[in-house]
């Protein structure tokens, strides 16, 4: 039985997810986490950030959209990027270098 997961969007995602995702696809990429919070794959040199696929509409998941996010604690989730995969398979190393720094701050966050 699932446990009730709370999603935190930052805003880059909201605005990146709208514009490549209809309101089932991202609700089906929601359950997709509830089920199985870990799935997607770690990210090395990002401090825990993991990557996803999402399909998008005819396309399937390998072609589709990939989303970056952070299971912070078993109750929250949050949602940092989305992009299709069209446009950037793999994140740079500036990047994950960023994103090490966000993912230290959204942990702090979770524990406190």
């Amino acid at each position: 039985m699932s446990h009730a997961i709370e999603f935190i969007e930052t805003p880059t995602f909201t605005r990146q997810i709208q514009a490549i995702a209809t309101d089932d696809e991202f609700k089906e990429l929601q359950r997709t986490l509830i089920a199985q919070p870990d799935k997607g794959d770690l990210i090395q040199g990002t401090g825990g950030l993991r990557k996803i696929r999402m399909p998008l509409g005819h396309q399937g998941k390998s072609g589709g959209a990939r989303v970056i996010y952070l299971l912070a604690t078993a109750e929250r989730i949050y949602l940092i990027l989305a992009y299709p995969k069209s446009v950037k398979d793999s994140l740079s190393l500036a990047e994950k270098a960023a994103l090490k720094n966000l993912t230290r701050q959204l942990k702090g966050e979770a524990s406190a």
